[in-house]
């Protein structure tokens, strides 16, 4: 409530991705100075056992995860857990660094809960990404790593090479590989979610995989834009192919009538509260396609519990944060935890699984 009554009207007067930028410096001095982690994780993270949730043989502290694009460049990595979120996905990064689309490129939709980004990949690149990574705390929260392609790889027909090099830089070092091939801000690239090409990809992964570290989780993220038929056949492509999960959803090209901001009408993705109902429905399509067998990752207008719930209920396993974080600040993950452990408190239920029964 402090934060949007006070930081978040400041923040809106500042350049949306100068805003971004500064605020990642902040943070990323906590990451430097370990007694300032551990203040702060004692003061602000909610440790209880009843939200706590094991997949691919890891164990998250509670189901909130940072989405990737909030920490691109994993320059305050450590701090995310200190704050309270369960796991951090960085990224998206790409093999070389590049500079990605032409600023402004990033727009807030206040009126509308939502952000539009058309942001491009714009990263450091993957050797510095993996040198921060290697200065983790011991109990800092597991850190995924979401993989692109360089724009001029996928212009050249390059992409699976690029996605091939993200995963032998990082393998040693994430707990898991979201591959993202649904950003709609690099042209060209959502045509991997179809047909020959995504067998290609998932096969050509799975390869290089089972020779590196066998047991490092795979994961795919979709586009919010995808009909059933095309959902059902990434399903059954990543079950084929022995992946372990699904990310959903990335941004929508979408433009629900409904939005009242000045910005509405910027090309980009589309995030934020705009695009809860729709990513809920892909996470239930999803799961019932793989019947199950594929943990869900939940993207989408998370503000609140309920939002959390409604991920849950709809089938994911985890659920990720970004335009929420935007506007509700810092301690987000803290009051979301906190209304869980409530909610399970009057519902007199043992653990988040037994609550999100419940609800379905």
């Amino acid at each position: 409530m402090l934060y949007r009554h006070t930081l978040l009207p400041v923040l809106l007067r500042v350049e949306a991705e100068t805003a971004h930028e500064t605020t990642l410096r902040l943070l990323s001095l906590v990451d430097r100075w370990p007694a300032a982690y551990r203040l702060l994780r004692r003061l602000i993270a909610v440790d209880d056992a009843r939200l706590r949730v094991h997949c691919w043989n890891l164990q998250f502290g509670n189901p909130l995860g940072i989405a990737a694009g909030l920490d691109k460049n994993a320059v305050a990595v450590h701090v995310w857990g200190a704050l309270g979120w369960g796991h951090v996905e960085v990224g998206t990064v790409t093999p070389l660094p590049q500079a990605g689309n032409p600023r402004p490129r990033l727009f807030r939709l206040p009126q509308d809960r939502a952000v539009i980004n058309r942001m491009g990949f714009p990263g450091e690149g993957a050797l510095a990404v993996r040198m921060r990574l290697a200065r983790r705390p011991w109990d800092a929260p597991p850190v995924g790593v979401n993989l692109g392609a360089n724009r001029a790889s996928v212009e050249a027909g390059r992409a699976v090479a690029d996605y091939l090099t993200g995963l032998e830089t990082f393998a040693a070092r994430a707990a898991y590989l979201a591959i993202n091939i649904s950003s709609p801000n690099t042209a060209g690239l959502r045509a991997l979610q179809h047909g020959a090409a995504l067998d290609e990809l998932l096969e050509a992964l799975s390869r290089r995989r089972a020779a590196l570290r066998p047991e490092l989780p795979l994961l795919l993220k979709l586009a919010p834009d995808l009909d059933d038929a095309a959902l059902e056949a990434i399903a059954d492509a990543a079950l084929r192919h022995g992946w372990d999960g699904l990310v959903a959803t990335n941004t929508t090209l979408a433009r629900p009538a409904a939005l009242r901001s000045p910005a509405r009408d910027e090309a980009g993705g589309l995030s934020g509260a705009p695009l809860r109902a729709r990513s809920t429905a892909v996470i239930r399509r999803l799961r019932q396609a793989s019947a199950g067998r594929l943990p869900i990752i939940g993207v989408g207008g998370v503000f609140t519990a309920d939002d959390v719930l409604e991920k849950l209920a709809a089938g994911a396993t985890l659920v990720q944060v970004y335009t929420g974080m935007l506007y509700e600040g810092p301690l987000m993950a803290r009051r979301i935890c906190l209304e869980l452990l409530h909610r399970l408190e009057q519902s007199g239920a043992r653990a988040l699984g037994e609550l999100v029964g419940a609800q379905s």
